[in-house]
């Protein structure tokens, strides 16, 4: 967490773990990466065979039945539960997501555990320090951990006020191997955003700590000027608060988390199974682990959801740059007559994402997907909704770094009153956003074309 921590991994290689870094990998990174990312190439493809089999094998008979469709398809992908009987709640900005994260802190009895990529020492990370603090001085079991990528900028001094007042704070793969478990990898990262409260109230989602999300965003600037940048935008993000059974398994995988990293012991009492039933929707919680055997198990899911689809795949998503396996999933998506809409930042915080992204916009296009970029706000959101039944909201992005090298949490939701939910935010979002027609991007300019290219060359590593 500390910057000079970084000086013996060089500038270049510090620079390529930062997932809203801008600068080609260094040389540091790049052997350790290309295994990886080869690895996930390899189960791209077998992932979208797979999606075919377990499509085919599962929706014979359910093809008017949406959700018993899905439903099906999901039964097949994973040993990972369905949990059903849980409600739901849809949290579209910053300050919503804030505002009920911080009443579920307040409304603990038990326990607190809190997971995020970053945790800035701004205004919101402070306000967030000086809560947990309260509730630990109150005799509460309060964890927190957090990424030393992604709280690079934090100061020593926030955790350590944490740590002095009885908030136990874990720091996901030191940036010193010295201090470092066993397997140490500079590369891997927990990109994860988790908070369970009393093992009862669940949340999960791409909004970090942090003030960039301070100012609501669901309506941007589109009333006056686009956005000149990432410096001048609202924050565009989606989060869920779970309650329910499912909720059993998000605490798991914060718990499985801590202990891998080597966490003093926690107290579980009243927690895991003290949720019961809160609604009618079905949810999986899915959480890959890169090196696992079942690291890939969001990746096939989001595979089998595409190739499963019979009207509509809507995707709303930060972080586009998806391999052969899944381009090819979303064309043959649309041409057999599927609504494939994506909607995509008009402008990012990587150049380098950014352009490789688009560099698949010819062929998509071709194919008959519509593309819409968001404009007048920073879009960090990764949503898909399909058919008006499935949906899944979680902190992966479409990238090889959310398949291949992060640690990510994803909830899969299974309801039709989710959906419609779902579906209004994105028609929102699209009405906020700008199309991209095939006549309009092949008359594009010159330099942008190089930068696609140049771009397509270092995809793998971003």
């Amino acid at each position: 967490m500390n910057v000079n921590a970084l000086r013996g991994l060089g500038a270049a290689a510090a620079c390529a773990l930062l997932t809203h870094c801008a600068s080609v990998p260094g040389p540091e990174v790049l052997a350790e990466q290309r295994a990886q990312v080869q690895a996930a190439r390899e189960s791209g493809q077998e992932g979208y065979q797979r999606g075919r089999d377990i499509v085919r094998d599962a929706t014979s008979s359910k093809q008017d039945d949406f959700l018993a469709l899905h439903m099906a398809v999901e039964e097949a992908v994973s040993a990972q539960p369905l949990w059903p009987r849980n409600s739901v709640r849809l949290l579209t900005d910053g300050p919503a997501t804030y505002k009920a994260m911080q009443q579920a802190i307040r409304a603990a009895r038990h326990s607190i555990r809190l997971e995020t990529y970053i945790f800035d020492d701004d205004e919101i990370g402070n306000l967030f320090a000086d809560l947990l603090i309260e509730r630990a001085r109150a005799g509460l079991d309060v964890a927190l951990m957090v990424d030393a990528i992604g709280t690079l900028a934090a100061s020593e001094e926030m955790f350590a006020r944490m740590r002095d007042a009885g908030v136990q704070v874990v720091v996901f793969n030191p940036l010193n191997p010295l201090a470092a478990r066993a397997g140490w990898s500079v590369n891997e990262r927990s990109h994860r955003k988790i908070l369970v409260t009393d093992g009862r109230v669940g949340f999960l989602g791409g909004i970090n700590v942090s003030g960039v999300y301070a100012s609501s965003s669901l309506l941007g600037k589109r009333d006056s000027q686009e956005a000149k940048g990432a410096d001048d935008a609202p924050w565009r993000d989606t989060h869920v608060e779970i309650r329910g059974p499912a909720v059993q398994r998000i605490e798991e995988v914060f718990l499985e988390g801590w202990n891998e990293q080597k966490g003093p012991p926690i107290a579980q009492r009243q927690t895991l199974g003290a949720a019961s039933a809160a609604g009618d929707l079905t949810v999986r919680i899915l959480a890959n682990q890169p090196g696992e055997e079942d690291g890939y198990t969001v990746y096939l899911t989001l595979m089998s959801a595409l190739q499963s689809a019979q009207k509509r795949i809507w995707i709303t998503m930060a972080y586009f740059v998806p391999d052969p396996a899944f381009v090819q999933a979303l064309q043959e998506a649309s041409q057999r007559g599927v609504d494939v809409r994506l909607i995509l930042p008009g402008f990012t915080d990587s150049k380098l994402v950014f352009h490789a992204g688009r560099s698949h916009y010819t062929s998509l296009l071709k194919s008959g997907v519509q593309l819409y970029e968001r404009k007048d706000a920073l879009l960090h959101a990764k949503t898909i909704v399909i058919d008006g039944v499935w949906s899944t909201v979680g902190s992966s992005n479409l990238d090889w770094r959310s398949f291949a090298l992060n640690h990510e949490i994803n909830a899969v939701i299974l309801g039709t009153s989710f959906a419609r939910e779902m579906e209004t935010l994105f028609e929102q979002d699209q009405q906020a956003a700008e199309r991209v027609t095939l006549e309009q991007w092949r008359s594009r300019a010159a330099g942008d074309r190089l930068m696609e290219g140049f771009s397509r060359l270092f995809e793998r590593w971003l």
